[in-house]
């Protein structure tokens, strides 16, 4: 991990303002600041971690609570039926702030995340499902 703070860790700080939806012990959501359609969020962990596999599991279960929680009020605010929660990982995942955040973007109209869905075949599913169990921590 970098020691230079990312805008996030300035937003947490209080050095940058946001317009803050929802704050929590372990989380912040806020309105992104260049927006792909009107009411695309950010939810964010205060804990400070690149990937989300490195997230403790508070963090992540205080995510996982504040996500529907937050899309339900985007939804209700902006009209929106439809929306896309994004979360990468990682620069070849276009990752480009090196802090775990989710977006929530609303569909709205041609407005909201266009994607291309590069879909592949299964090879050797169960192969592959043991191997992944197999590394499953409890």
């Amino acid at each position: 991990m970098c020691d230079t703070p990312t805008i996030f860790d300035r937003i947490l700080a209080g050095e940058i303002p946001c317009h803050r939806l929802y704050e929590n012990e372990h989380v912040l959501a806020f309105l992104d600041v260049s927006p792909l359609s009107p009411g695309h969020a950010l939810i964010i962990p205060k804990e400070r971690k690149v990937f989300l596999h490195e997230l403790s599991d508070d963090s992540a279960a205080a995510i996982g609570r504040a996500l529907p929680k937050v899309a339900r009020a985007v939804l209700a605010a902006t009209g929106a039926e439809h929306y896309n929660v994004l979360q990468n990982n990682g620069t070849p995942a276009h990752q480009a702030v090196f802090h775990v955040h989710f977006h929530i973007i609303p569909k709205l109209k041609d407005a909201g995340l266009g994607i291309q869905w590069m879909s592949g075949s299964l090879e050797d599913g169960e192969a592959l499902a043991e191997s992944i169990r197999g590394h499953l921590v409890q």
